[in-house]
C-alpha cells in the first residue's frame, strides 16, 4: 500500500480501538482500521473511515452494546 503522506510503498492497515466523549457519554469503537507507514512513522485515518466513526456516534444509541470497562487513573 502507498502512503498518502510520503508517497512511498509499504503501509499497512492496523487496527485500534479509540474512546469519544467522556463519563457517562464515552463511546469505545474497537477495530478501527488505521494507515500506518514504516517509512515516514506517520499513522493516519482515511476519509472513508472518518465518515464511518461520525456515522457510529450519530447512531450510537441504536448500534452501542453497553459494556462494563474497568477504568485507572494514572499516577
Amino acid at each position: 500500500m502507498t502512503c498518502d503522506m510520503c508517497g512511498q510503498e509499504g503501509a499497512r492497515i492496523r487496527r485500534v480501538a479509540r474512546t469519544y466523549g467522556r463519563g457517562k457519554d464515552l463511546l469505545l469503537i474497537e477495530n478501527i482500521p488505521v494507515v500506518s507507514c514504516p517509512n515516514c512513522g506517520e499513522s493516519y485515518l482515511t476519509a472513508e473511515t472518518l465518515h464511518e466513526i461520525e456515522r457510529l456516534k450519530l447512531h450510537r444509541r441504536n448500534l452501542a452494546v453497553r459494556r462494563p470497562v474497568r477504568a485507572l487513573a494514572f499516577g
